[in-house]
């Protein structure tokens, strides 16, 4: 595909997806949500984009009580989906999955209660998925060993450098004051092995709304959920979860930054638009003939009285 801006096409594409919150025999959550129904609309809309994905990342809360027909629904979604996008799945453990379920479950193994930390490469790009939740509790955390381990893999260096991808994010949530109970903690000592390694950016769950921050130096990016959101401008609520706004993000890296973009669920009603038709016509024309037809304000085309391109 022609470039028609300064920078060059990215490296990896990933999709950024989080808390599923499947439950067994396809219950409703809360009697309201159909978690099946928004997963398998988001990957609609990705299989129906342009957007092609290396891989599928799921930050968390995949089954919201640890139930192995959810895990086993979950994947009977998932898995032929990214097969035929041709993405690899990369699971992370949330503070509602059970480790014995969700190893068992997605990962075809006997069960561990142990945390639930793995590698991937996704063509040179290493994407690490960490474990923090607590057992028995909301809130998360990372062990000693966990962060020894986590210390070890970063010590090499990854081609296209490394992604973490947890589900309690590692920063302040200045609009949502409820939640700072069910926090990360030791963000600190989390960010003291990460700064100064080849981690670029830390992908992240658990708040049902996407937000932005850092720890120290690097990115961290949270996805909203696909089962419901939270209303962040609800009067007189500690937490007000909503049927409404749900999304997932799709991130691109390039080599000096990564960018990533939130892609609402849903179906929608076109006002206006472009029919990719007239792509051919686009890169057939100069840098020049470009800028003239679609920037100048007083071209035939921003006018409307002609086609964009002859």
């Amino acid at each position: 595909m022609t470039r028609l801006g300064q920078h060059p096409a990215p490296t990896h594409t990933i999709a950024h997806i989080s808390d599923t919150h499947f439950l067994a025999e396809g219950r409703r959550l809360y009697g309201e949500i159909a978690t099946e129904r928004n997963l398998e609309q988001a990957l609609k809309q990705l299989e129906r984009s342009d957007i092609r994905p290396q891989a599928l990342v799921f930050t968390g809360d995949l089954a919201d009580l640890g139930e192995p027909d959810a895990y086993a629904r979950l994947r009977a979604i998932v898995e032929p989906a990214a097969q035929r996008m041709g993405a690899d799945v990369i699971w992370v453990m949330g503070n509602h999955d059970e480790r014995l379920q969700y190893s068992q479950g997605l990962f075809d193994e006997v069960g561990s209660e142990a945390p639930q930390d793995r590698v991937y490469d996704v063509d040179g790009l290493r994407i690490v998925s960490l474990d923090t939740s607590v057992p028995g509790y909301h809130h998360g955390s990372l062990d000693d060993e966990q962060l020894d381990w986590l210390t070890d893999v970063l010590a090499t260096p990854a081609p296209h450098g490394t992604l973490i991808a947890v589900h309690h994010p590692p920063i302040p949530t200045p609009l949502l004051w409820a939640m700072e109970m069910l926090e990360l903690h030791g963000q600190d000592r989390l960010q003291r092995v990460i700064e100064g390694t080849d981690v670029r950016g830390v992908l992240a769950g658990h708040l049902h709304y996407s937000t932005h921050s850092t720890i120290g130096s690097i990115p961290v990016s949270v996805a909203a959920a696909t089962c419901y959101t939270l209303d962040l401008s609800a009067k007189g609520r500690l937490l007000s979860g909503v049927d409404a706004g749900q999304a997932i993000n799709i991130v691109h890296t390039y080599p000096d930054r990564i960018v990533h973009s939130s892609v609402p669920l849903g179906e929608t009603v076109e006002i206006t638009g472009f029919s990719s038709d007239h792509r051919a016509q686009i890169e057939a024309m100069s840098f020049e003939q470009r800028l003239e037809m679609f920037s100048n304000k007083r071209s035939p085309f921003n006018l409307g009285e002609e086609p964009p391109a002859q």
